[in-house]
């Protein structure tokens, strides 16, 4: 038995276009065709607010061709709608001086247009297992559901600060095809695995060990102790893990003390 969400479409060419500076084929026919083409734009919105939310207006409008108008009103619809809202950076993403910008994001409703199916039979089924094989067998499944999802995904082999960032992103690639939406960031010291939807958040709140079994295979995938930061199950924007880029200590031999009294040890 294993949850998977098919609704989510892995977003390539949004997510290529943050890294190649490129904008994505068709942007701007989409943004230029009026209101026949309005559908598609604010479902590209969505899907940007998805998988780099939060994210400012001028940030859309770049990924997506829009101006800055066009953007102004699939925000206002979306934040009237309830699918979205408005925050200020905080201080360590602003740029330059000045007004810190507005960062948008979804919302729990806005993330719900995704859909969650089988939720209530996956519930049931649950607490059916549960029910049969008591605590340890939710564990054991949570355990071999992530382990399908990470199947591809070798342990770390060394501890540098590239190998540990090239390892997560291998780790978010993972579960973005397992419908996560996910990606990761630096900040400051560490990495971050941002997941920006999750398939099973309706049954992870009733049943915290699907989190914790994730949690679990990034600390053995990294070989370092990872931090979880916020979860979709509590009501978060996003599942956030931390993993620090401090290279693993490597062990010393022991040393004999000077300081002893000279005599032989018995």
């Amino acid at each position: 038995m294993e949850f998977r969400h098919t609704d989510v479409v892995k977003t390539v060419g949004l997510r290529n276009a943050q890294q190649t500076g490129h904008q994505p084929e068709g942007a701007r026919s989409n943004a230029a065709s009026g209101p026949a083409g309005d559908g598609h734009t604010r479902e590209a919105v969505i899907r940007l607010l998805l998988e780099d939310g939060p994210i400012t207006a001028t940030a859309i409008g770049e990924r997506l061709g829009l101006s800055p108008a066009g953007v102004r009103r699939h925000l206002d619809a979306l934040i009237e709608s309830g699918e979205a809202r408005a925050a200020r950076s905080q201080p360590w993403q602003q740029k330059g001086r000045g007004r810190p910008a507005k960062q948008f994001q979804l919302t729990a409703t806005g993330r719900a247009r995704l859909g969650h199916a089988y939720d209530d039979l996956a519930g049931a089924a649950m607490r059916q297992l549960r029910e049969i094989g008591g605590d340890q067998a939710i564990v054991d499944f949570a355990r071999k559901r992530v382990a399908t999802i990470v199947a591809g995904v070798d342990e770390l082999a060394g501890h540098t600060v590239a190998e540990t960032e090239a390892k997560a992103e291998e780790i978010a690639d993972a579960f973005t095809d397992a419908g996560f939406a996910a990606s990761t960031r630096k900040v400051g010291a560490g990495v971050q695995i941002c997941q920006h939807h999750c398939p099973v958040s309706h049954v992870a709140e009733e049943f915290p060990e699907l989190c914790a079994a994730e949690l679990e295979a990034f600390r053995e995938i990294l070989g370092t102790h990872v931090q979880r930061l916020a979860t979709i199950a509590n009501g978060d924007c996003a599942c956030t893990t931390h993993v620090p880029l401090v290279p693993k200590p490597v062990a010393q031999p022991a040393t004999t003390s000077t300081h002893d009294s000279g005599r032989s040890a018995e």
